[in-house]
C-alpha cells in the first residue's frame, strides 16, 4: 500500500521517503526555515498542474529544511546560488518557480509562472525584472524583521 499523494500538490514533506533519492537533504537541520510568499507568486504556483505543484512544493520544503533539490539550479544573472530556479516540464508547457536562500534563515518565494516562449531557455526580460524587484522586496522585509528582532524600528 502506497502513500497517498496529497491533491493540492503544496503537502510534499509527505512524500520525502518517494523523493529522498532525488534530493540533497541536511539531516542536521533542527527545524524548518520560515517560508515567504512575496508578491503573487502563492496564488500563481496555485495554477500550476498538480505534478509541477508537488515538483516545486518538495524542492521548497527541501530548502526550507536546508537541502537543496536535485532539479534547482541558480538563476543566471543573480549572482551565484543565492536565487533559485526549479524547472519542471509538464504537457509540452514549462513551469519555473523561483526562490531565495541567500537571506539568513529564511526562504523567500520570489516567482512562480509558466514560460511563455517557446525558443530557447532563458527567461524572459519582464520575470527578470519582476525577480528583481520581488528580490529586492524580500531584503526590505528581512532587513525589518531583523530590527525588530534587535529591538530597533525604522
Amino acid at each position: 500500500m502506497g502513500v497517498p499523494i496529497p491533491s493540492d500538490g503544496l503537502t510534499a514533506p509527505l512524500l520525502l521517503h518517494h523523493y529522498a533519492k532525488n534530493s540533497i537533504i541536511n539531516p542536521m537541520a533542527p527545524s524548518l526555515k520560515p517560508l515567504i510568499w512575496i508578491g503573487s507568486s502563492k496564488a500563481d504556483l496555485k495554477k500550476f498542474p498538480a505534478d509541477v505543484r508537488q515538483v516545486a512544493g518538495y524542492a521548497l520544503y527541501l530548502a526550507q529544511a536546508g537541502g537543496k533539490h536535485l532539479d534547482a539550479k541558480p538563476l543566471a544573472g543573480f549572482g551565484g546560488a543565492g536565487v533559485l530556479e526549479v524547472v519542471d516540464d509538464f504537457d509540452g508547457d514549462t513551469f519555473r518557480a523561483v526562490y531565495t536562500v541567500k537571506l539568513a534563515g529564511v526562504v523567500y518565494v520570489l516567482h512562480a509562472f509558466q514560460k511563455k516562449s517557446r525558443k530557447g531557455i532563458r527567461t524572459a526580460q519582464g520575470d527578470v525584472e519582476l525577480i528583481k524587484q520581488r528580490l529586492s522586496r524580500a531584503r526590505e522585509i528581512h532587513a525589518d524583521q531583523i530590527a525588530k528582532l534587535k529591538g530597533e524600528t525604522k
